[in-house]
């Protein structure tokens, strides 16, 4: 019997990207993406995509119903990036910060809280983090301060469901639209593409490691060699 994932965010970039290498392995797949007027190329008919916010309660439990009585891998990705361009702490709108927690830290939580009851032991948490939660980059206290809250969840989580592996994966910079989101007006074809994250990802996602907080690039230059 085939596992299944759950993979929030996959429409294109890094979800995208890490979904086509779960299909590739037989993986029966569940995701979403907020737009999904077309479906994500490289994915086989038989994976499930819904449209729908990971920040709405009701799209969290078609997420779930979907994937059936057993959920072996969820991997929150989804995340807003928040205002852009990037405004310092000082004039930041509340509302916004209030917007990109409840997406990148609650919904997370959220989602984990309705899979934990399917997961069986060994079962893996993927939680999709950025440099931004521990380094004190201007402009970046919206996104990092919710990636940092999200990191602190994830470890928690860790202690409380030993039998399970509980991770927070940074991917490292990426030519993604988020990132040029971030940094308007500027060339940003020098980033990987985010194709190139995705071993580290599978290095936890099918290794032993134990949970805790891991970078995909070192996990993938450590599995190359």
């Amino acid at each position: 019997m085939a596992s299944t994932a759950i993979v929030t965010g996959a429409s294109r970039g890094l979800g995208l990207a890490l979904a086509r290498a779960l299909a590739a392995r037989d993986w029966r797949l569940v995701i979403d993406a907020r737009d999904l007027s077309a479906a994500p190329a490289g994915l086989p008919d038989r994976v499930t995509a819904l449209a729908g916010d990971v920040a709405d309660a009701s799209h969290r439990r078609a997420l779930v119903e979907a994937a059936g009585g057993r959920i072996d891998l969820l991997v929150n990705n989804a995340s807003v990036l928040g205002p852009s361009p990037l405004p310092p702490l000082a004039d930041y709108p509340l509302d916004a910060l209030e917007e990109v927690h409840r997406v990148n830290t609650v919904a997370p939580l959220a989602l984990v809280q309705l899979a934990l009851p399917l997961m069986p032991a060994g079962a893996r948490i993927v939680n999709v983090t950025s440099d931004a939660a521990v380094e004190a980059y201007e402009g970046w206290g919206g996104y990092g301060s919710s990636k940092a809250a999200l990191e602190q969840l994830t470890r928690v989580l860790a202690a409380e469901q030993p039998e399970l592996r509980v991770y927070a994966i940074d991917p490292g910079d990426m030519r993604t639209r988020m990132h040029q989101d971030a940094f308007p007006g500027e060339d940003i074809s020098d980033r990987p593409a985010p194709e190139e994250s995705v071993p580290g990802l599978l290095a936890l996602i099918e290794g032993d490691l134990p949970s805790g907080r891991y970078a995909a690039r070192e996990l993938a230059a450590a599995a190359a060699g």
